[in-house]
């Protein structure tokens, strides 16, 4: 994992997910796999926490943030990137049985076969709205809140929807009135001491 394997020259870095192939993962100090909420951590035992794509899956936002509160530090932080539930692609994922998914996603993004299938959706905490909402009862408080656009990916095995995508990409980042339209969320919370 990309993400873990540049944390990892950062310090020491732990790992939680739902798919057993975390246990594999050699920029991991320790890994686990879990199934719901609760982390196999100690509480207050890290600075900081990082997810990237995973908040898209999450059912019960205030029960996530309220376990990442929980094994942070006094005043560590938890950064985060997932996709805006206000994105094309969010949309029709989220108007869409997850059986299309499963045929589509990975051609549209020119993934190989033995690709995983997409993992099911549900956009709980994927807007600024939500998170702000959700972010102070669980105990933190909102250091930034960013949108950006990306590349289109899912345009990937077609050079119209690619060229269609590359337009909406322009048309969103040019100005901040668009922002709420923007594939990605970044964001960093601070646990409040």
């Amino acid at each position: 994992n990309g993400t873990s394997l540049f944390l990892s020259g950062l310090g020491e870095v732990d790992g939680v997910d739902l798919d057993p192939l975390v246990l594999g993962n050699e920029a991991l100090g320790r890994s686990w796999v879990i199934e719901g909420d609760q982390y196999p951590c100690e509480s207050g035992q890290y600075d900081a926490c990082v997810s990237n794509y995973v908040l898209e899956h999450v059912s019960d936002p205030q029960a996530h943030l309220r376990e990442i509160h929980r094994i942070l530090k006094p005043g560590g932080c938890y950064v985060f990137r997932t996709p805006n539930r206000f994105h094309y692609v969010s949309l029709v994922a989220a108007l869409t049985p997850h059986s299309f998914h499963r045929l589509v996603a990975n051609r549209l993004r020119a993934l190989d076969e033995d690709a995983h299938d997409p993992y099911p959706t549900l956009y709980r905490l994927n807007s600024r709205s939500s998170v702000k909402r959700h972010a102070p009862p669980a105990g933190f408080e909102i250091e930034t809140l960013d949108m950006f656009e990306s590349t289109p990916s899912y345009g990937a095995a077609s050079r119209p929807l690619f060229f269609a995508g590359f337009a909406y990409e322009r048309t969103v980042s040019s100005t901040e009135l668009l922002a709420g339209l923007r594939a990605n969320l970044l964001v960093a919370l601070r646990k409040n001491s």
